[in-house]
């Protein structure tokens, strides 16, 4: 899989299951209201417990593009962002995509978090396309990745080998541009 170095900070995709990540914290592909039904929700909920859907509730609703941290229950995680990147009618677009993973990146900065795991937002129940989720979220990912103080490490997890295959070109080509602008090294 894919891997983008900048600096002592990096950018990897890699595929497998959101819930066995050790990372810091591992984001939830949401809905405003922070239920969690299906999908990497389901997912969380299954493994990590009841207990993390019961806090996420009481912090919603939120605005869609918003997001929100709970414990991880029984996660391997320390925490679980929710990231609303879809509000009750279960679609998104480019630009919720896109605020939804700034503000769950601000959220692991403001609890000085080192690492941070994000499944593809919106491509499930959302049906949003995953090549263009990719080139939204690793773009912000990369920026952000920039100019952060604490982060060093933003993981995607797909699920799949189609939508792994998706991220590993966008970052292909992310670190492809950032080389012929003279950034900083990349492997």
């Amino acid at each position: 899989m894919e891997v983008l170095n900048l600096g002592t900070r990096a950018c990897e995709c890699v595929e497998g299951d959101i819930t066995e990540q050790e990372t810091d914290a591992i984001v939830n592909a949401a809905n405003n209201h922070l239920w969690m039904g299906a999908g990497v929700a389901g997912a969380i909920k299954r493994k990590g417990g009841q207990s993390i859907e019961e806090e996420a509730i009481r912090l919603g609703p939120i605005a869609v593009g918003d997001a929100v941290v709970t414990s991880a229950g029984s996660l391997r995680a320390k925490c679980v962002i929710h990231a609303a990147c879809m509000g009750q009618d279960l679609r998104t677009d480019r630009e919720t995509i896109r605020q939804a993973t700034l503000q769950s990146l601000r959220r692991a900065e403001e609890l000085k978090l080192r690492s941070i795991a994000f499944p593809a937002l919106g491509t499930g129940v959302g049906e949003f396309p995953t090549a263009e989720c990719a080139r939204v979220m690793l773009s912000e990912a990369a920026e952000f990745l920039k100019t952060t103080r604490t982060l060093e490490l933003v993981r995607f997890v797909l699920f799949g080998k189609e939508s792994a295959a998706a991220f590993d070109a966008e970052l292909r080509t992310i670190r492809q541009k950032l080389a012929s602008v003279g950034s900083p090294p990349s492997c």
